[in-house]
C-alpha cells in the first residue's frame, strides 16, 4: 500500500499553475487513444502523438481522448491549448495526491476520482483518474495504463445500450460507474480476508495476526481517504445546474451516489470490526498471559511448604531427633507428597485450576 501522503517538496515555493508531476512514473511511454462515436458510426485510434487526436471538433460525435501516463507534460499542455483549459486544472491533474473533487468551470466540468485495484503484490493500490467533461468531448487522464475502462469501450463498439445514443455526460457516468463498481471487488476481497482473520484470532492468535490487523487498519484509512470525498463529487454532479449534464443522466448519477454510500458504509463496518479485533487480540494475549501466570503461581504455592520442610531439615543443628530416626526420611517425603496432593485438590475445588 502506498504512503498516506505523497511528498510535495518539489513544488515548495513555485507559483500556482507550475506543472510538475507529483507521483510515481507508472508508465514508461504515454499511451493516447481517441474514440469518436455517435449512434450510427464509430472511429477509434491509438495515436503516436497528441496532435493526431486533434483533428477538429466534430459536434455530431462524442469524442473521448484517454491519456495513460502523466510524465510527458507537453501532451497536457497541447490539450490545454486546444480545449482552452486553465493551468490550475493541469496542475491538479499532475498532482496525483489530489483529493477527489468536482468543479463546474462553465464550459467544462473537471472531476478527480481514485481508481482502486490490487497490484502484483496483492496489495491495494490507487491511480488517480482525472476527467474533463465538455459539450461533446471527454478527456480522461490516468497514471497507469489499465483495463478498467475496457468494458465501456466494448459497449461503445458493440453499440448496445444507451452509450452510443447519449452524449458526453452519459460517457462520464459510465466511467464513474465502472470505477465505483470496482470498489465492490475490493470490498468483497477485504471481507473474505477479515472473516479469515476473525477465525484465526479466535483459534490461534499470533504476532503475525497483530501485524495483519495493523496492515488492514492502514488499508481502511487509505480507502476512506479515497472513497469518502466521492460522495461529495457525485452529489455535486447530480445537483449541479449545468447544461453539460442532462436531467436524464442525473437519474443514473443518483444510482452511483447510492453505490458510493454503500461502499462508505462497508468501509466503516470493516473499520469497526478491525478495531474490535484489535481489542480481542489484546484481551486474548492478556488472558493467555494470565493463564500462564496462574499455573506458575500454583506451582510456586505448592513448593512453598515443601521448600520450608526441606529448609527446616537442612539446618545444621546437632540435636534433631528425626535425623536419627530410621523412617524419618521416607516419612518426610510422604508428608511432602501428601501436602502437595492436598493443595492440588483444594485448588481444584476452588476452580483455580
Amino acid at each position: 500500500m502506498p504512503g498516506i501522503i505523497k511528498k510535495r517538496s518539489e513544488k515548495a515555493g513555485l507559483p500556482p499553475g507550475a506543472l510538475i508531476h507529483i507521483g510515481e512514473k507508472k508508465s514508461e511511454k504515454t499511451k493516447i487513444t481517441r474514440l469518436s462515436y455517435n449512434e450510427l458510426e464509430i472511429e477509434e485510434m491509438e495515436a503516436l502523438s497528441i496532435e493526431e487526436c486533434l483533428t477538429g471538433k466534430d459536434g455530431s460525435k462524442v469524442t473521448w481522448i484517454n491519456v495513460d501516463g502523466l510524465h510527458q507534460i507537453e501532451i497536457l499542455e497541447t490539450l490545454s491549448n486546444y480545449y482552452g483549459l486553465h493551468p490550475l486544472i493541469l496542475e491538479d491533474i499532475l498532482n496525483t495526491d489530489q483529493r477527489p473533487k468536482a468543479e463546474d468551470l462553465g464550459d467544462f466540468i473537471f472531476i478527480v476520482v481514485k481508481m482502486l485495484y490490487y497490484n502484483s503484490g496483492d496489495e491495494i493500490a490507487t491511480d488517480q483518474v482525472s476527467l474533463i467533461l465538455g459539450e461533446n468531448f471527454v478527456l480522461s487522464f490516468q497514471e497507469k495504463e489499465g483495463d478498467i475502462f475496457n468494458p465501456v469501450r466494448e459497449r461503445i463498439r458493440a453499440g448496445k445500450g444507451r452509450l452510443r445514443k447519449e452524449g458526453a455526460d452519459y460517457l462520464v457516468h459510465a466511467l464513474l460507474d465502472i470505477i465505483v463498481d470496482n470498489y465492490f471487488v475490493i470490498m468483497e476481497k477485504l471481507g473474505d480476508e477479515i472473516e479469515f482473520l476473525e477465525d484465526e484470532l479466535v483459534t490461534h492468535p499470533t504476532q503475525k495476526t497483530l501485524q495483519t490487523i495493523h496492515k488492514m487498519k492502514r488499508s481502511m484509512i487509505f480507502l476512506r481517504k479515497a472513497v469518502w470525498p466521492l460522495r461529495e463529487v457525485i452529489g455535486t454532479l447530480e445537483r449541479g445546474e449545468t447544461p453539460l449534464i442532462k436531467e436524464s443522466t442525473g437519474i443514473y448519477l443518483r444510482d452511483i451516489y447510492d453505490h458510493t454510500i454503500q461502499v462508505m458504509e462497508t468501509i466503516e463496518v470493516f473499520r469497526d470490526m478491525l478495531s474490535g479485533m484489535f481489542d480481542i487480540y489484546l484481551s486474548s494475549i492478556s488472558n493467555k498471559m494470565n493463564e500462564i501466570m496462574k499455573v506458575l503461581t500454583v506451582i510456586a504455592t505448592i513448593f512453598i511448604p515443601l521448600t520450608f520442610i526441606v529448609g527446616l531439615y537442612g539446618m545444621n543443628f546437632k540435636y534433631m531427633p528425626e535425623l536419627e530416626w530410621r523412617w524419618g526420611y521416607p516419612m518426610v517425603l510422604i508428608f511432602m507428597l501428601t501436602a502437595a496432593i492436598f493443595m492440588l485438590a483444594y485448588f481444584r475445588k476452588k476452580r483455580w485450576l
